[in-house]
This record gives structure tokens, C-alpha cells and sequence, in this order.
């Protein structure tokens, strides 16, 4: 029986909520029997970090959106991730991305943005979130729909600022971010299955 093939989740959280987010994005990608998630907090940069990402075939990223971009902890981290780019050692993973931030918009696409280029540095190959807008899209929509906030470059939640992590995000965001969580490792699943009857029909 072959391995579990590894989805980690490398986040930052300042209050937690983008914890629970990274949690939700967990869950989906444990949803797909031949996957296997692995949440890691950025904050400590040390050698079982990286050699997790390195073992990963694919990578969600997560940061809460502070200040119209990803939180001064993610950014070290990905300026750490300078000598993995060297050698090209994330090229053709998967990636994707998730952020939080306390406003409805709050400039969360311009964090997304920012992911997505970090990942096409590094050669990765994105997986979009696919998920129609939720909400205001139709006349009918509530704020329980899937993918509330209208991302598609990653999934998107929203915490009132006043709220701890136990109250927020709420439930319609951790789903959309189970959702991709779950998309990110049936991609992954297809990927590596991919690969191996290539290489078996090369033999």
C-alpha cells in the first residue's frame, strides 16, 4: 500500500483565527482517503519545517491580511524559503492559499495575490478555489452560502474584530475553506496517480 500523499498546511495566526481557517483547510484535505494533512505554523522556521514542506506534494498557504498583505510572519518565512528557490526544490508542487481578516473585503485578494506570485517563483502549479460567489451573487443568496466573500484565487474568511477564534470565522467560511482544503488534495491525488502510470508506461 503506498503512502499517504502529504497536503501541508503552512499558516501563520496572530489571534487564532486564521488558525481555525488553517484547521477547516485540514479537514477537507483529511476528507480525501489517499491524502494526509500536516498543519504547520510558520512562526518557528527550523529544519522539521522544511523538511516537512519538502516531503509535501502540495502547500496551502495561510495568513491573516493585515495591513493589505500577509502578516510580517508569513513574509519571513517565505523570504527564508530563498534557498529552496534556489534550487528549485518546490517546482511543481501544488499550491494554494486561504486568508482571514477582520473587514468584509479588508484587501484579502491583494494577500491572495501575493501568495500566488510567492508560488509561481518557486514553479508551483495553483489550484484555485472553483466555487461559484456565494451571497450577493443571486437575490436569494444568505450569508451561509459557500464562498460568501466572492474569492477565486483562494478562500477567503472574515472575523469581527470583537469576536475571539471560537466565535469566527464563521461556519459558511470554514466550510469554503474545507472546500478547498478537500480540492487541494483530490488535485494532489490525480497529480501523483498521474506520475505513476507515466512512469509506468515509460518503464
Amino acid at each position: 500500500m503506498s503512502d499517504p500523499i502529504s497536503v501541508a498546511i503552512a499558516y501563520h495566526s496572530g489571534y487564532g483565527h486564521t488558525a481555525r481557517q488553517a484547521a477547516a483547510v485540514a479537514a477537507g484535505a483529511d476528507s480525501v482517503p489517499t491524502a494526509r494533512a500536516v498543519l504547520l505554523d510558520v512562526t518557528t522556521l527550523d529544519g522539521a519545517l522544511w523538511a516537512t514542506l519538502d516531503a509535501a506534494e502540495a502547500i496551502i498557504f495561510g495568513s491573516p491580511t493585515y495591513m493589505g498583505g500577509t502578516s510580517a510572519t508569513f513574509q519571513a518565512f517565505a523570504e527564508a524559503s530563498s534557498a529552496i528557490w534556489a534550487d528549485g526544490g518546490w517546482r511543481d508542487k501544488l499550491a494554494a492559499g486561504f486568508t482571514n481578516s477582520a473587514g468584509l473585503n479588508g484587501d484579502k485578494l491583494n494577500t491572495l495575490t501575493s501568495m500566488a506570485l510567492f508560488a509561481a517563483q518557486h514553479g508551483m502549479n495553483w489550484v484555485t478555489l472553483a466555487l461559484p460567489p456565494g451571497w450577493l451573487y443571486r437575490s436569494t443568496g444568505s450569508g451561509s452560502d459557500l464562498n460568501r466573500l466572492a474569492g477565486f484565487l483562494g478562500a477567503m474568511a472574515q472575523s469581527p474584530s470583537d469576536l475571539g477564534p471560537g466565535l469566527a470565522p464563521p461556519e459558511s467560511d470554514l466550510r469554503t475553506a474545507e472546500h478547498l482544503g478537500r480540492r487541494v488534495a483530490e488535485t494532489a491525488v490525480q497529480l501523483v496517480h498521474g506520475r505513476r502510470v507515466l512512469a509506468a508506461s515509460a518503464a
